[in-house]
């Protein structure tokens, strides 16, 4: 039995235990990174090997997963939220079957939700933890409120740098204000760390050693390395055919280290079950409380 069988059979098997999905925060402390990239083409994988996966994009007002995708979302987030659409109508087909929710482009009313508006959207997501196994939180970039918020709500999150300076002060940057967040806690949050554009995996897991130390030290917070990517002008190239990389050159040295990547956060399902997984309902019920905490 090859590997890709025995996840296979792994992932049946688990599917007909669980309740709601597994959710996974994509973030990053800067733009450019490659987090969006991250994003589709881990739900590639996943799907590749037996998972139902929807991405969300919560980089509200922007568009970026569906440029990234190539195809044109005939609804939105805020045609589930303020003009009537049911969840299954916004959800919109990818590539490999994934499903993809847009948060639209240039919608200023997505971007500054309220307590009562994020509880109501938390009620309308509630079933996609029967859509899904796997649901991608496509965040924004940076440290502004939302993207700290998701992370903050979030209890697994995968971080992703560069090698490049600005980019790991950044990360760093994310880590700090996070951890001084009060209703942020590490014990409910395993972040992994996925260095992108690095020389070699070598490298990456070198990147990964040296701010762990530091985060360790003066955050007093745990970081995982979940895998690495190594620069590949492939990644370009697909970018530019609106095409995930593990799609249009399946063999490049990015889509294998990809589906490394995916393969491991398989291996780690049966950790998260022993965590409990806690569905996109919860996901937007922390972030309720995180809005009434702020408004107080």
């Amino acid at each position: 039995m090859d590997q890709a069988e025995e996840l296979r059979r792994m992932i049946e098997k688990d599917m007909r235990k669980n309740d709601v999905a597994r959710v996974i925060t994509v973030t990053s402390g800067k733009g450019g990174v490659g987090k969006t990239s991250i994003s589709v083409n881990l739900a590639v994988q996943l799907s590749q090997i037996g998972k139902r996966v929807v991405i969300l994009d919560a980089d509200f007002g922007l568009a970026n997963v569906e440029i990234m995708l190539g195809i044109r979302p005939q609804y939105n987030l805020a045609d589930l939220m303020f003009r009537g659409k049911t969840l299954r109508e916004i959800i919109t087909e990818g590539p490999q079957n994934i499903g993809f929710i847009s948060g639209g482009s240039g919608i200023e009313e997505l971007a500054n939700l309220t307590r009562v508006q994020l509880d109501d959207l938390r009620k309308m997501l509630y079933e996609l933890d029967d859509l899904a196994d796997v649901i991608i939180v496509d965040t924004g970039a940076g440290i502004s409120d939302s993207v700290l918020e998701f992370v903050a709500a979030s209890s697994e999150v995968i971080l992703v740098t560069t090698p490049e300076p600005t980019s790991i002060t950044d990360a760093y940057a994310l880590l700090k204000t996070l951890s001084k967040r009060s209703l942020f806690s590490i014990e409910d949050t395993v972040i992994k760390m996925v260095p992108n554009r690095v020389a070699s995996i070598a490298e990456g897991r070198e990147l990964y050693n040296k701010l762990s130390v530091v985060v360790q030290n003066f955050l007093h917070l745990n970081i995982e390395f979940l895998g690495a990517i190594p620069t590949d002008m492939n990644v370009s190239k697909a970018v530019i055919k609106q095409k995930p990389v593990t799609l249009a050159y399946p063999n490049s040295d990015a889509a294998k280290a990809i589906a490394d990547i995916a393969i491991a956060v398989c291996n780690e399902e049966l950790i998260v079950e022993k965590q409990q997984k806690r569905g996109i309902s919860q996901l937007f019920s922390n972030l309720v409380r995180l809005k009434k905490n702020k408004i107080k």
